[in-house]
């Protein structure tokens, strides 16, 4: 039974042990231990404030990247609508000259036509008034080859001027 129930001076001596080893560890082991310890807590503490902070300005970031896409989105709509009215509007400005130009070139035509027609008329009248001339030439001849002809014809033109 002497191993269960201990005598006093195993008492006192492991008990001055235990003091002595606890102060020599408090004064050479327990201050690099707790500051080991605090240093290790205040590095958790500093990575956890490191990381709420990137974790807020991912936040920021995916806002303003959010912004930045929808700007994005809305300047390429904006470019786009921009395009589509810059087409419209030279398809427009082709057509309008195409039809500008279609039209010079009918009313060109119609006017060559006309002074073609013009041409052609004024050749007819000028055959016609020298037909008629060597026609009436030769009827002259054949009527006013007697003198008697004559002054009928004469008179008749007189008679005609009076009464005009």
């Amino acid at each position: 039974m002497d191993l269960v129930t201990p005598s006093i001076g195993l008492i006192f001596w492991t008990s001055l042990t235990f003091i002595t080893v606890f102060f020599i560890l408090r004064k050479f082991a327990w201050q690099p231990i707790l500051g080991a310890l605090d240093e290790r807590e205040k590095t958790i503490a500093d990575s956890l404030a490191t990381a709420e902070k990137a974790k807020q300005e991912m936040a920021v970031l995916n806002v303003e990247n959010a912004r930045l896409l929808q700007e994005a989105r809305t300047e390429r709509e904006k470019m786009l609508k921009d395009a589509k009215t810059v087409a419209d509007r030279l398809v427009n400005e082709a057509k309008d000259k195409a039809i500008e130009e279609s039209n010079r070139i009918i009313a060109s035509a119609q006017e060559a036509i006309k002074n073609e027609k013009q041409a052609a008329l004024t050749e007819v009248r000028n055959q016609v008034a020298s037909l008629s001339l060597t026609i009436a030439e030769k009827l002259l001849k054949n009527e006013l080859g007697n003198k008697n002809a004559q002054l009928d014809l004469a008179q008749n033109f007189l008679k005609e001027i009076k009464s005009n």
